[in-house]
């Protein structure tokens, strides 16, 4: 797998950390319509641990990006941007957290339910079915079986989508596996709180209303470490909000300005 691609025109000022763990090439299309003005990084982390992808991600912006860059995360990808931004604060000017996991454990105990509720029975056998494979410790799934998973979490977790391109990347089994169950234990001890708190730039927020994931989950741990992140809410909107059709214009706007304007707080 390559380990990143590059959009627009350099420099690099603006990086986009994608989510999984272990799905690479899932913010192209962010980056291909931001790269119409700006020149995008857009890196795959490749490491099975979460102190791996921390040195990963942050080599990779120092060896291909213009730093300071402006780290946009998605997902898991903004909990790792969160952890990039404490530990390299040099490397970033402003961190962009869209749909974030919950940084505080609490926060995430009705996600699954939220997204059961929301699925046909057929699909919700399913997805069940499939998590109990996933979370096999004895065996590595399939995975075909992680992006029909993905497929299946993708349709709870959105409100009205549009039609979407492959990735053109398949699922990286291991690195799911591996960094999910380290970054969940690390959840549970309140190292993301506790790291958030070396953070020096701006922190934006980006999260869906009708997201699973609960935005007071992201911002409340964020508030308890000392930052004032601003924060925007999408109406009609999911956890992926590039894909839904009736945020999708109001999304791409409110991220181009936030890259755009270097001083805005």
């Amino acid at each position: 797998m390559i380990p990143y691609r590059t959009w627009g025109e350099a420099p690099y000022t603006v990086a986009l950390a994608h989510g999984g763990p272990g799905a690479p090439g899932e913010m192209g299309p962010v980056a291909r319509e931001l790269s119409a003005t700006r020149g995008i990084f857009e890196p795959f982390q490749a490491s099975t641990s979460v102190p791996g992808q921390v040195d990963e991600l942050a080599g990779q912006l120092l060896e291909h990006a213009s730093l300071p860059v402006v780290l946009v995360g998605y997902s898991w990808g903004a909990m790792l941007g969160l952890l990039v931004a404490a530990a390299h604060p040099s490397s970033v000017r402003r961190l962009v957290l869209i749909g974030s996991g919950p940084l505080d454990p609490t926060y995430a105990d009705g996600i699954m339910a939220t997204r059961l509720e929301r699925l046909a029975p057929q699909d919700r056998d399913e997805l069940l079915l499939l998590q109990e494979a996933l979370g096999d410790p004895s065996e590595l799934p399939l995975p075909a079986d992680l992006a029909r998973y993905g497929d299946l979490i993708a349709l709870a977790d959105s409100i009205d989508p549009i039609a979407t391109e492959p990735l053109g990347f398949a699922p990286q089994v291991a690195v799911h596996r591996r960094v999910w169950d380290e970054a969940a234990a690390l959840r549970a001890s309140g190292y993301f709180i506790e790291q958030a708190r070396s953070i020096a730039c701006p922190v934006v927020v980006v999260h869906g209303a009708s997201d699973p994931h609960p935005v007071q989950g992201v911002v409340g741990p964020l508030e308890t470490a000392g930052l004032s992140p601003r924060v925007h809410i999408l109406p009609v909107c999911g956890h992926t909000p590039w894909i839904e059709r009736q945020a999708r214009d109001a999304f791409f706007a409110l991220l181009r300005s936030e890259i755009t304007e270097p001083g805005r707080l």
